[in-house]
């Protein structure tokens, strides 16, 4: 897959796997996401090598991520998306979410999915809706996956 980086000011949204910060990316996730609390490091390493991963950089430190995982034909589901508390309500995440749905590998897909508690209002702008149908939905979650035992 080629690699897209696209540059403006001082940031930089990158695929390169090989640039991912993952022990800043970890942080974030274990530490401050809300949704993979205690997440391992060797979870998160394994996720960014089979996903389709967006970095974003402030010159060349990692202040945000998104991760797609797709066939690239049907279907993606969308998630780990995040930009640093400082570096907030500058349109950085508008410029993230537009490199992501712009990809030229996701294009012509039936279905995105996405789960967030947050930040609705970034999404809808990009389409994403309620669950229609939520009764044809169906899940196995499971919430303490990544919960340490005392």
């Amino acid at each position: 897959m080629k690699i897209i980086e696209i540059k403006f000011n001082d940031y930089t949204i990158s695929t390169d796997k090989s640039k991912m910060d993952v022990v800043a990316i970890h942080d974030f996730l274990s530490k401050h996401s809300g949704w993979s609390d205690n997440i391992p490091l060797e979870k998160v390493k394994t996720s960014i090598n089979h996903s389709l991963n967006f970095g974003l950089f402030h010159n060349d430190m990692q202040i945000g991520f998104a991760r797609v995982i797709s066939d690239f034909s049907t279907i993606a589901y969308l998630g780990d998306i995040y930009v640093l508390d400082n570096y907030r309500g500058q349109g950085l995440s508008k410029k993230l979410m537009d490199t992501v749905m712009a990809h030229p590998d996701l294009q012509g897909l039936r279905r995105w999915i996405l789960l967030t508690s947050t930040a609705d209002w970034l999404y809808e702008k990009y389409g994403f809706t309620k669950l229609p149908k939520p009764e044809v939905y169906m899940e196995l979650y499971n919430p303490n996956v990544y919960k340490i035992e005392e």
